[in-house]
């Protein structure tokens, strides 16, 4: 079902590499401004007669997302949609929300999936950012724009395999902590650094050879985290960041490079990514580097209350 709508396949083992990545015990609270925080998941799962999952819905809170927000998936196998099954999840998931206090819920949906829209508005959810994937096929795109690559600015270019170990890894988590915070739509906080190696740095497809690095003699000051999706062979930018002092250098764009060139190495048949709508210097820098926009993605939000009032209008027969 999620290969349905996500845009980069995925297994049963990773989907069981993620989970086991989590909290076994949810443990929230209320903060001094009477939001939620802490951590919790819940998950639900819709069955037909013959015992085959038709829709699955997961919320959860991370300890450094947003003060008040559950993040969510929700998704019906698509011969199963307009069944009232989303809206019978949604509900469950609502009602969870409410027992622990929650006060906005929080997800995706894809800019073109009219019918998704459509649900999400008429259940309190409004539109609150939009992103771009971006596209650049690698065969037959032989030019790419002259750059003054780090080592012609007195940097050099490494990568984690070539200084491995926790004092780099370290290093790279102060180039996030503070890089991760300018791009525009960041919500909640910066995860602890054993969390951030594991849902930020060492997600499906890592590899240190693929951790490209900016640094000045010791300090790291710009990185590209690029995966690799043997299924699909593509890669993916999970990450490019720049330290502030260092920004406006054309750093990012000889890191871009430098990934499209290890790419190319690896005979991966195209490269993706994902923009902030308002990230425009990292989207100008993709336009410059040949991406093609493809579709883009919606982050909705809906106060609970919102929510629920909706369900009790739309379904209140789902309450069962």
């Amino acid at each position: 079902m999620l290969n349905q709508v996500w845009s980069e396949p995925t297994t049963a083992e990773r989907l069981l590499e993620d989970d086991q990545k989590l909290y076994e015990v949810g443990h929230t609270w209320m903060d001094e401004n009477r939001l939620l925080g802490g951590y919790d998941r819940e998950r639900h799962a819709a069955v037909n007669e013959q015992g085959k999952i038709v829709g699955y819905a997961w919320s959860w809170r991370a300890p450094w997302t947003e003060p008040g927000y559950l993040c969510n998936t929700l998704v019906v196998d698509e011969a199963y949609r307009n069944r009232g099954i989303g809206g019978m999840l949604l509900r469950h998931i609502t009602q969870w929300a409410f027992k622990l206090g929650a006060a906005a819920l929080i997800t995706e949906i894809w800019d073109d999936n009219e019918e998704a829209r459509q649900f999400a508005v008429k259940r309190g959810f409004a539109i609150e950012r939009h992103a771009f994937q971006s596209l650049l096929q690698l065969q037959g795109q032989e030019d790419l724009p002259a750059v003054q690559m780090p080592e012609q600015l007195g940097l050099r270019i490494l990568t984690l395999a070539d200084e491995p170990g926790d004092e780099s890894e370290h290093k790279l988590y102060e180039l996030y902590k503070e890089s991760l915070v300018d791009i525009p739509g960041f919500m909640g906080e910066v995860p602890a650094y054993e969390e951030w190696l594991k849902w930020y740095l060492q997600v499906d497809g890592y590899a240190p050879e693929h951790v490209i690095i900016a640094a000045d003699g010791n300090v790291f000051v710009g990185v590209t985290n690029v995966l690799h999706n043997r299924e699909t062979n593509g890669m993916y930018h999970e990450y490019t960041g720049v330290a502030r002092a260092y920004r406006g250098r054309q750093i990012a764009l000889a890191l871009k490079v430098k990934a499209i060139e290890l790419a190319r190495q690896h005979g991966a048949a195209y490269i993706r990514t994902d923009n902030d709508s308002l990230n425009k210097p990292i989207l100008a820098i993709n336009g410059k580097l040949g991406y093609v926009p493809l579709r883009g993605s919606y982050r909705i939000l809906a106060p609970l209350e919102n929510v629920l009032t909706s369900l009790n209008q739309l379904e209140p027969q789902a309450a069962d």
